[in-house]
């Protein structure tokens, strides 16, 4: 397995990941991939040749190493890294769909439109393909700790395993190869596993608990009125919808077509003052 090529598609996730993120790919490298490829291959080599039965009879001893080692353990870690940083690549494929967007955006609209303020950013469709990569590498591990368990019987490697399984004429004792080395670096390796659980799950609990105070803050933030343009004042007194005027005084308001059409509306408005009197000329007076 080419790990260098592995590490370099595995460490363009580490510039979208959070703080979290970030810690869990250096435990996985430094902790993981380094120990599997640096000590963990060179300490099981060749299980099969190491495994001893105390028989000559052809076949017994294949069938036994078969019976109690049905996976290898460093070839189940290989795959169980394998699998565990795939859902890590759905986020880097989501942010070249969301650079090959905004590049089609560009050429269509001018060099100045922009579709998304920054495609690296954790917001709307990317963070729930950045959530969904956490619970399905939380479940990978989860299921390959749950695999090695029950293999294995609690991780534990015992020196000696008695066989009775057809061709052996008998029950044969059969001796693993190095089994306190190969016990301890089982156990360290499920530390690590146990210990990128942990992370997935206190980096969901941060994505989660950080959208929800964003959404508190957006509702909580006080709304501004827009400045009314004259379209929609013309709409709202057509509608309606603007508030009435304050009320005036009978004097001050002029008069309406419906009340100067009243009998005693209009009767008032032929009295004349009495201080007020019209005198005519007198024409019988001569010049």
């Amino acid at each position: 397995m080419d790990w260098k090529t592995f590490q370099a598609l595995l460490s363009g996730v580490n510039k979208y990941s959070t703080a979290f993120g970030r810690i869990w790919l250096s435990v996985v490298f430094v902790f993981r991939v380094m120990v599997y490829v640096v000590a963990a291959e060179r300490v099981w080599g060749d299980e099969q040749k190491d495994f001893d039965c105390n028989t000559k009879q052809p076949g017994c001893s294949n069938v036994c190493y078969d019976h109690y080692f049905p996976i290898s353990h460093i070839r189940l870690w290989a795959l169980q890294l394998i699998f565990v940083s795939c859902p890590s690549f759905m986020v880097v494929m989501h942010v070249a769909y969301r650079d090959d967007r905004e590049r089609k955006h560009k050429v269509k609209n001018g060099e100045n439109a922009k579709l998304y303020s920054n495609t690296g950013k954790k917001h709307g469709g990317l963070w729930w393909t950045y959530l969904i990569s956490l619970f399905c590498k939380t479940g990978i591990e989860i299921a390959f700790l749950y695999i090695l368990h029950h293999i294995y019987d609690s991780f534990y490697l015992p020196r000696l395993v008695k066989c009775e399984v057809f061709p052996c004429p008998n029950i044969v004792d059969c001796y693993i190869g190095h089994p306190t080395e190969k016990k301890v670096f089982t156990y360290f390796m499920v530390g690590a596993s146990a210990v990128c659980i942990v992370l997935n799950i206190c980096e969901i609990i941060y994505l989660i608990a950080k959208r929800i105070v964003r959404i508190v803050k957006k509702n909580k933030r006080p709304k501004q009125n827009p400045p009314v343009t004259t379209e929609e004042y013309i709409d709202d007194l057509f509608n309606n919808c603007i508030d009435p005027l304050p009320k005036m005084d009978m004097e001050d308001k002029p008069p309406s077509f419906k009340s100067a059409n009243k009998p005693e509306y209009r009767l008032s408005m032929l009295k004349f003052d009495d201080k007020i009197r019209a005198s005519a000329p007198n024409l019988s007076t001569p010049c």
